[in-house]
């Protein structure tokens, strides 16, 4: 899961990065309100978090912007502005969900989960195809009830394919969703994961799609 966090005070963008990749997000942070932009334009995010008062573009201006040209990627307002009209103004700019400053890093962690469940249109923080439960919040997965240990971006690739499991998905949203600005990609980087993945949940459980990309194998059809 990739998150854009667009924050111009540099200490708390480090402790959110630092608290959230711990969480397993992939995290690409911004200073400048036209660096944002630009990366809503390039890439593709499960949600981003925006601070209202940036330079060069102001969080309302950029939320403005993507929701008239209907992105809709979820988007939290982070801001130090705590009036009740404030608020009332950021949700009726577009923004899903609004937390003041300073707030607690287990409170932002709840948002986003609460978000990318509405995103997937799910209640629960639990993703489920045949015998695997992929358990967002725990980070875990149990196949038949078994724990099956997974390396973060293991558990990524999972996550991604399970999102819409009849879906292809393509190896660039797969590396889309893995690595960050910089991040260094070996060439048959997801081919590995998908290889280990397959030692552990079974090779019949996600299918190569020739040409195209990867998804979950249909239950009827695994072993038949």
């Amino acid at each position: 899961m990739r998150i854009l966090l667009a924050e111009d005070d540099a200490s708390q963008a480090e402790s959110i990065q630092s608290w959230l990749e711990m969480d397993g997000y992939v995290i690409d942070w911004v200073a400048r309100g036209d660096h944002a932009v630009l990366a809503i334009e390039q890439h593709e995010y499960d949600c981003i978090l925006l601070d209202r008062g940036l330079p060069k573009a102001t969080g309302d201006d950029i939320l403005n912007q993507m929701r008239t040209s209907n992105k809709n990627t979820p988007v939290i307002f982070l801001t130090a502005r705590d009036r009740i009209e404030d608020r009332v103004q950021g949700l009726d700019l577009g923004a899903n969900d609004y937390l003041v400053k300073p707030f607690s890093l287990e409170e932002l962690s709840a948002r986003i989960r609460a978000q990318l469940r509405l995103k997937q249109n799910t209640v629960t923080d639990i993703l489920v195809w045949d015998n695997l439960k992929l358990d967002l919040k725990a980070k875990q997965l149990t196949q038949s009830d078994e724990l099956i240990h997974l390396t973060a971006k293991e558990f990524q690739i999972l996550y991604k394919l399970m999102q819409k499991p009849e879906h292809i998905v393509t190896r660039e949203q797969l590396e889309e969703s893995l690595y960050a600005w910089g991040d260094e990609i070996e060439s048959n980087a997801i081919e590995v994961f998908i290889y280990q993945l397959r030692k552990k949940i079974g090779s019949d459980m996600i299918k190569t799609i020739r040409g195209l990309g990867y998804r979950m194998a249909k239950a009827d059809t695994q072993h038949g």
